[in-house]
């Protein structure tokens, strides 16, 4: 994926795959062969006490448009709001936006509710990784990302400086590896990527700043009112489906489901996080600070890991175990607290990694103790209307890298499934979305996202025991 500037394109979907990437095609020639061969041996045989299964379909990628569902359009796509329910999407992170804009380019009416009064009101996060997400985004229209860095070495060092593993494309140097974009991962700055999905959405009037949700009901014409509080002042909306994107804290989801039934739950760690100029590292020299490698050092308890932000800053995440009131206490602490004790525990460790905390900012640091929650049971998702998803369906450590990655699938397959199951001959009307799109939305973006929640969770444990001191050219983490 190209990092430059590019004109904003108008999208509208692929007729061919109706927007989904994807085209169902029959079963290839060897598979009707095989099923052929076993379906005469069945008529002669007598001992046969079941006929063989006719081969299924396959779904692949559609041509027209190269997997995305888009296609480039002249003009803006059409809002439709006789076919399609109007979507109230609560929360304007990651997964909230891109919603959004995956409802943009399938005319589906939406509003995008946030309760921040800017774009800039607060942190949106660090630096993330696009690994199987990156898919997504060009299905979200996006062909460029400003500031996205490939990485193409992946180095793991003990405190010492001892390198225990490496990986990546300068350390394969295989040619049809450097040649494919499959094992290429993007780095880049959170909001940088927020912003240029927002960027889609022109439209004002789609887009509120400083909403507040207190609270939703289901009204007598069927569709549901939201209640919201804008400086102090309520104000009510309407619409025929509320999705919560709201994160790990999410208020749809304490609102359908309760704190109660699913608490957060503490994973034992905390997460220090900076970012540092390169420029202000003076005239250190590594290898290191390249822009195109990312490193971790470990020690059996403490965790670093650095990445590119971009081309002149690197992030780092230091992440240790600790009891989960003295994470609470020394996150509160500030920045400066948390610096002092991210220099204190690495003192000792090889170079640039003293250096880069030192010369970080009070002003780029922040913290938090880690939690997830228990897997996610649809069976507490049945109200009417309304769903969630990313973080406020599914929240995870950050040790997989898998969190903005999944809200981005989620967002990707909620819309696309509303503009297949609520096109024109749709009765979604009287059967309700909950049976026709939100159920099978949610089944599989919990099958989906099962197996990101359980390895983000073990990986906390894994990453900070001596296990992950072991030699070998390969990603930590792994661990059963």
């Amino acid at each position: 994926m190209e990092t430059k500037d590019t004109k904003k394109i108008n999208w509208t979907i692929c007729l061919e795959c109706q927007g989904q990437g994807e085209i169902l095609r029959g079963p290839s020639k060897r598979r009707l062969r095989a099923y052929r061969e076993d379906l005469d041996e069945f008529e002669i045989n007598e001992n046969k006490s079941a006929a063989p299964e006719p081969p299924t379909g396959n779904m692949d990628i559609c041509f027209g448009c190269n997997g995305s569902g888009l296609l480039e359009s002249r003009n803006i796509t059409t809002v439709n709001s006789t076919d399609y329910p109007h979507v109230a999407i609560i929360g304007g992170g990651i997964g909230g936006v891109a919603l959004a804009t995956a409802c943009l380019h399938r005319g589906i009416p939406f509003t995008l509710y946030e309760r921040d009064k800017t774009f800039d009101a607060r942190s949106q996060g660090y630096g993330l990784t696009l690994q199987q997400a990156s898919k997504a985004v060009k299905g979200l229209g996006i062909v460029s990302l400003r500031g996205g860095i490939t990485s193409t070495k992946h180095v793991v060092h003990n405190s010492e400086g001892k390198i225990i593993g490496e990986w990546g494309l300068r350390k394969w140097e295989k040619e049809f590896l450097k040649k494919t974009s499959k094992r290429k991962n993007i780095h880049i700055a959170r909001q940088s990527l927020r912003s240029a999905i927002l960027e889609q959405l022109d439209d004002s009037d789609s887009l509120r700043w400083n909403h507040k949700l207190i609270d939703f009901t289901m009204n007598s014409r069927g569709s549901l009112d939201l209640n919201f509080d804008i400086d102090g002042k309520e104000e009510i909306e309407q619409a025929d489906l509320i999705v919560g994107t709201d994160g790990i804290r999410s208020r749809v989801r304490e609102l359908l489901i309760g704190e109660d039934g699913s608490p957060l739950r503490y994973l034992g760690c905390i997460v220090i996080l900076g970012i540092c100029p390169l420029d202000s590292l003076g005239e250190i020299e590594s290898s290191l600070l390249d822009s195109e490698t990312v490193f971790q050092t470990v020690n059996g308890h403490e965790r670093i890991y650095m990445m590119p932000y971009d081309q002149d800053s690197i992030m780092w995440q230091l992440s240790f175990p600790m009891l989960e009131s003295e994470a609470k206490k020394l996150s509160s602490r500030g920045a400066q607290a948390m610096k002092n004790e991210a220099m204190t525990r690495v003192q000792d460790w090889h170079s640039p990694i003293p250096q880069i905390l030192a010369a970080t900012k009070e002003s780029k640091i922040t913290g938090y103790p880690v939690y997830d929650r228990e897997l996610l049971d649809p069976g507490l998702l049945q109200k009417e209307g309304i769903t969630i998803l990313g973080d406020a369906a599914h929240p995870m450590s950050p040790f997989k890298g898998q969190g903005a990655n999944q809200a981005l699938l989620d967002a990707l397959s909620l819309a696309r499934l509303i503009s297949i199951e609520c096109g024109p001959e749709s009765n979604w009307r009287e059967v309700g979305l909950r049976k026709s799109v939100l159920n099978e939305f949610e089944k599989e973006m919990t099958e989906r996202t099962k197996s990101k929640v359980i390895d983000s969770a073990k990986a906390v444990d894994l990453l900070h025991s001596d296990a992950v001191l072991h030699e070998g050219d390969e990603p930590r983490g792994r661990g059963t």
